[in-house]
């Protein structure tokens, strides 16, 4: 236990204790950082070489002139491999890159209107929902009321049921319309093509 004088002239009791804490590079441990008593061990080929404690198969990681690694920690006993860490880190950060590449990440995009819109403008509405479907976002269809259409809230949701029917063919309503303050929201997806 330590006692150090603070700046304000006060003592302070400070409380010396050492905690072992494992750092390792992207979650995993290598080399001497592996404290396990016993662990799986897998060869530098894909084999399984059986259970040895860690300093044996360190050992024989040095001797082959690679590192060990722990790939599985929550396994009992913790499974290690036997493999080149820089080439093994490479090869996952390779992977996560592609895993990465193949996720589609869905937007949603925001199509609004007036309840006194026009016929062609509801036409370029529409065919702009249709551009953000086919691209695979949901969109999400407003009718924004003002002043004293508020009051007529209910005589223009044909207008967002027009909107959905004309995208039948590639939408379809994921939440019907709704009033919220003093809009009318209705939002659409793209259909799942099997």
């Amino acid at each position: 236990m330590l006692i150090e004088r603070g700046t304000a002239g006060v003592l302070f009791q400070v409380c010396m204790v050492w905690v072992w804490r494992e750092t390792a590079i992207n979650d995993l441990f290598i080399n001497e950082q592996i404290r396990d008593r016993e662990v799986r061990l897998i060869g530098e080929n894909g084999e399984q070489l059986g259970i040895f404690s860690s300093r044996d198969a360190l050992r024989m990681a040095q001797e082959a002139e690679l590192d060990l690694v722990k790939i599985a920690p929550k396994a009992e006993p913790p499974v290690c491999k036997i493999v080149d860490y820089g080439k093994y880190r490479y090869e996952q950060a390779r992977k996560e890159k592609e895993a990465r590449k193949k996720q589609r990440i869905v937007e949603l995009k925001e199509v609004r209107m007036s309840p006194n819109i026009d016929e062609n403008d509801l036409n370029t509405k529409t065919g702009s929902a249709r551009k953000f479907l086919e691209k695979g976002d949901k969109v999400k269809v407003t009718l924004r009321f003002r002043g004293r259409e508020i009051s007529h809230m209910s005589q223009h949701r044909h207008i967002l049921e027009d909107f959905a029917k004309s995208l039948e063919d590639i939408a379809v309503v994921e939440k019907p319309s709704k009033v919220e303050g003093r809009t009318m929201v209705m939002y659409l997806s793209a259909k799942k093509t099997n």
